[in-house]
């Protein structure tokens, strides 16, 4: 065991001593047991021609104590398979309810972007094995900072307003990606069977990593401002999305989509959506998912090269052409699936997924393309 691990576990016992002492402590758990294997030996997130039991398997315990009527204290410890089990906490917040209507969080907790955020890890609380990639595998995830929720009805109408606050660090394509003065909004409206939402945010970026640094600071020497631009360093970015629903307990339809851009730097902007339906018969519950990526956009600052001397521009043409290049996207995904709940706990479910590439020739002759990949898994709770 390492340090770190044993400072962490040192740290979970000293917080459970503390609320078993001081509140009613509630703890609950889950879990996601998987295996995947692709038909092509590529990598395709986490997933390769072997089969593997770890990439999207995860183990979590939830701690809640109340402190006084209206403190709440939370915490989550997530240990993942594809970091070697190695327990880490997610979320460690305080919830203070103003009033029935009212809340405000303040801590490290899940930043409310997607219908599924607050739960994306629970395998058990949705009907896929996981949440569409397209759409949710962004480079933000946890916020640090302050949450106010108010939640009010009319008539047969419930809605939630949240307004966020913070700053979070994510690692992301083999960089860190740093976000400060983020500010998120959301409205989530439920009317009978039918759900919608709608969130816009915005945040300071900082995004560093080794390839990119040194072909930046490789620019650096011949044209600073052109660095300046493609760098994201203290660059403004937006988020967007929209979702919409609708379940009547016997079969649903839902979709989500989601635009991200930093407009000022070599990152393309990125659209991603998805749709889904299933029906539910007994314990059974068969589904098809069809989500897109497009992160491909048209190549940014060619102006800025055609400004420098006439000798060096198809070399640095060439460098900025294709440092933007290794970040285009742009693929579709088909999921196939069926869910069967062996109890009211415990959740049985098999997938085949058909991905498609729509980068050719491919930047990184690593990329998967017209690649299928099956899934199943074990998802619990307790």
């Amino acid at each position: 065991m390492n340090k770190p691990t044993k400072h962490l576990s040192i740290i979970a016992m000293a917080v459970l001593a503390t609320f078993q002492s001081q509140a009613d402590v509630r703890i609950n758990g889950f879990a996601n047991l998987s295996a995947g294997v692709t038909n092509e030996d590529v990598d395709l997130f986490g997933y390769t021609e072997d089969i593997d039991f770890s990439s999207g398997s995860l183990f979590a315990l939830q701690v809640a104590g109340d402190i006084g009527d209206k403190l709440t204290a939370t915490a989550q410890i997530v240990a993942r398979g594809n970091d070697d089990y190695s327990a880490v906490f997610e979320w460690a917040y305080l919830t203070y309810e103003m009033s029935e209507n009212s809340v405000i969080t303040a801590g490290r907790f899940r930043l409310p972007v997607f219908r599924y955020s607050a739960s994306l890890d629970v395998g058990y609380s949705y009907h896929w094995i996981t949440a569409p990639q397209t759409v949710y595998d962004v480079a933000f995830n946890n916020l640090n900072g302050v949450r106010y929720d108010y939640s009010n009805y009319s008539g047969d109408f419930e809605y939630l307003l949240q307004f966020s606050y913070g700053n979070y660090e994510d690692d992301v394509a083999g960089g860190v990606n740093t976000g400060s003065n983020v500010v998120l909004t959301s409205f989530e409206g439920t009317y009978n069977s039918f759900k919608g939402r709608v969130v816009w945010g915005r945040g300071d970026n900082v995004f560093t990593q080794p390839v990119l640094d040194q072909n930046i600071a490789g620019l650096a020497a011949v044209s600073p401002g052109l660095a300046d631009d493609l760098a994201i360093d203290d660059d403004p970015g937006e988020f967007l999305g929209f979702g919409i629903e609708y379940d009547n307990f016997d079969w649903f339809v839902a979709a989500e989509w989601t635009e991200v851009d930093i407009e000022d730097s070599f990152s393309p902007k990125d659209t991603a959506y998805y749709v889904t339906a299933g029906v539910r018969t007994g314990k059974w519950t068969p589904h098809l998912t069809f989500q897109a990526r497009d992160g491909r956009g048209d190549i940014k600052f060619l102006d800025r090269v055609a400004q420098l001397p006439a000798e060096i521009q198809p070399t640095i043409g060439g460098a900025v052409t294709g440092l933007q290049a290794l970040f285009f996207e742009d693929y579709t995904m088909t999921t196939v699936g069926v869910r069967y709940d062996w109890s009211t706990s415990i959740a049985l479910k098999g997938e085949v997924t058909k991905y498609d590439n729509k980068i050719e020739p491919l930047i990184n002759p690593d990329d998967p393309i017209d690649t299928t990949l099956v899934n199943v898994s074990v998802n619990y709770v307790f």
